[in-house]
């Protein structure tokens, strides 16, 4: 007989197209009259969502940033402050939500969350946070968003290479949570589910962008991963990638894409298993080549030099991804995280180092 442990959030969702014209009746729903809109200096669809607002927008905030620094959080919690508020609508992608949440931590205020991109993080209680050039994570009941409207109108539009990397970290979400202490059936089914969409819908969109079964695979995969991130705990992948994104400034999601086939590589000799039925789901022989060559296919970023890391930072970047111990199915040491950098910093196929020979060489 098999046992588990199996927690699901309350988050409501709201799925479909033309949902934003209900942003109003979620916000009155909550209680809330008075609504603080969030979004990032380049967000698209505020409009809809200002429009829908009506009356209940008391004041907008427009400087979300990646990786959600403090000191933006500082500068958003003064216009909450002034204007009163009693709920917070973010419109975005995932540096506006992790706005919303660092402010709704702080304050109790209910939170609506409008996803543009499928980073997921809108249906988690997890809530990560960059001050002095650290990036740290945090776990509260009260970071969880109280409501998430998922448009697929909203995606229509999403430029292709920004779709790439937005999905690819969905993608991540999914792949680790497969390998996590605490995945249980549940979360394996959608984290399989989220994968075969992703591997499916991803060629699609980037060969017809607005193409609406696509974009909604997409983001019914974003979900389906988020709701696997939420359950259980991330391994080296993601304590690589908010090494990179919180200590040298990289790039969100193309970081996560570039690092995800070899982090893959990386754990394949100590989870075979679960590579095996990701690449059933993905209908390749090899995960993390799998994984690799269809983010080459579609456009999408293979390289940390190309993102603008400093190959003298990888040394330091690995001694701070194994700074202090966690779970993963293949013990991260500072060495061969190094070599699993150099590796992605060059662009190789995943696994290069380890394996030796002429797919090692730059």
């Amino acid at each position: 007989m098999r046992g588990f442990v199996h927690t699901t959030d309350p988050v409501r969702v709201v799925f479909g197209t033309g949902t934003v014209n209900r942003v109003r009746e979620e916000a009155e729903r909550l209680g809330a009259r008075r609504t603080l809109l969030l979004s990032s200096p380049s967000a698209r669809s505020v409009g809809p969502v200002r429009a829908s607002l009506g009356p209940l927008l008391a004041a907008e905030f427009a400087g979300a940033a990646p990786h959600t620094p403090v000191e933006v959080t500082e500068r958003a919690l003064r216009v909450l402050r002034e204007s009163d508020v009693d709920g917070l609508v973010a419109i975005g992608g995932g540096s506006t939500t992790g706005l919303s949440k660092a402010l709704a931590v702080r304050t109790g205020l209910p939170q609506i969350i409008v996803p543009t991109t499928y980073a997921g993080s809108e249906v988690t209680s997890v809530l990560g946070e960059t001050e002095n050039g650290r990036k740290t994570t945090r776990s509260d009941p009260k970071i969880l968003p109280d409501t998430v409207l998922y448009d697929v109108d909203f995606t229509l539009g999403l430029p292709v290479a920004m779709s790439v990397t937005s999905a690819v970290n969905a993608l991540a979400h999914a792949v680790e949570a497969l390998y996590a202490p605490e995945v249980d059936h549940v979360s394996e089914d959608r984290a399989l589910e989220a994968i075969a969409l992703i591997a499916r819908a991803l060629p699609q969109v980037a060969a017809r962008p607005s193409d609406p079964d696509a974009r909604t695979d997409l983001l019914h995969a974003a979900w389906l991963a988020g709701t696997c991130l939420a359950a259980v705990g991330m391994g080296l992948h993601h304590k690589l990638c908010h090494t990179l994104g919180g200590s040298f400034a990289m790039p969100h999601a193309a970081t996560h894409t570039v690092v995800l086939p070899h982090v893959m590589a990386y754990n394949a000799p100590a989870a075979g298993e679960v590579m095996r039925r990701i690449a059933r789901v993905m209908g390749v022989d090899d995960a993390p080549g799998g994984a690799h060559d269809l983010i080459a296919r579609v456009g999408g970023p293979t390289s940390l030099r190309d993102l603008g890391m400093a190959e003298t930072d990888l040394a330091r970047a690995a001694e701070l991804a194994t700074a202090h111990p966690y779970p993963n199915p293949r013990e991260p040491d500072r060495e061969s995280v190094e070599a699993l950098l150099v590796d992605a910093w060059y662009g190789r196929e995943p696994g290069a180092s380890s394996r030796g020979g002429p797919g090692a060489a730059d």
